[in-house]
């Protein structure tokens, strides 16, 4: 679990380091066919063979890859992968948190809620339409928890996560195109884009698929709440992005009403 969520961070660091020649949206396009490649190697799902019930929900699930994955890349891209990944993060917080009608996942809620409120304070420094960009991340995030609930009725195992996967692909093959002819961007930032759709794409869904057979589902979901933390430290060891105090603070708020959520036994 902690290979996985530190090469799920190092490899969106590394795309980051793609922006400058590709942009958010090429060093995605990139992402999205490295990750595809993988998932429909190792899951070969059977697509000729969908049906209209089947496919409505993996159309669904691709367009929510393409827009959370654009929206988290150009938020990390504006405030840094810290504070972008912790508000990503939010989303699957939200789904779990209101599935509850206890008094500390209400507490929790609050938790969240006054560190989002730290991180769009007022300042001169303020990028709201990075914060924005993270908001619509987590929204992304959260959708895609409920969708694949739906999905997993329709179809086994990641069948349906891979037909997404190269769905999504597709639909960024002009955009990325497009990026390519005109910027003919330096081979190092292909390079990145490429390192960022293996590290965190296609090593963290195999990984993953390892882990949830050893551990159960809820202690996965507690580990996952260092995920904010692991992309803060990443940002500042590979992108130099530097976090004050309000912010660490913030980070480890979110972290706690996660963990608590989780740990504390359903009456």
């Amino acid at each position: 679990m902690l290979t996985s969520g530190v090469s799920n961070q190092v490899g969106a660091a590394t795309g980051a380091l793609g922006f400058p020649g590709l942009g958010p949206a090429g060093v995605v396009a990139i992402r999205q066919a490295v990750a595809a490649i993988v998932m429909l190697a190792v899951v070969r799902p059977p697509m000729h063979k969908f049906t209209r019930r089947q496919w409505l929900p993996v159309l669904a699930l691709a367009a929510i890859y393409a827009t959370m994955n654009l929206t988290l890349y150009t938020a990390v891209h504006r405030i840094g992968l810290g504070l972008a990944v912790t508000l990503e993060f939010l989303g699957p917080l939200a789904v779990a948190l209101a599935a509850s009608r206890r008094r500390v996942d209400l507490i929790c809620a609050l938790v969240a809620g006054a560190a989002v409120f730290v991180l769009m304070r007022p300042q001169p420094t303020t990028d709201y339409l990075g914060i924005f960009f993270g908001l619509i991340a987590a929204c992304c995030w959260a959708a895609y928890i409920l969708l694949n609930r739906t999905l997993g009725t329709r179809l086994p195992s990641a069948q349906g996560a891979a037909a997404a996967a190269a769905v999504s692909a597709a639909g960024y093959l002009p955009i990325g195109g497009w990026i390519l002819i005109q910027h003919t961007p330096a081979p190092k930032y292909l390079l990145y884009a490429v390192i960022a759709g293996l590290l965190a794409s296609a090593v963290p869904y195999l990984f993953d698929l390892f882990t949830l057979r050893l551990v159960p589902a809820g202690f996965f979901g507690l580990f996952m709440s260092i995920n904010p933390l692991l992309a803060a430290v990443v940002g500042w060891l590979i992108l130099d992005q530097h976090l004050g105090p309000l912010e660490w603070i913030a980070i480890t708020a979110v972290i706690t009403a996660n963990a608590t959520s989780a740990i504390t036994p359903t009456k």
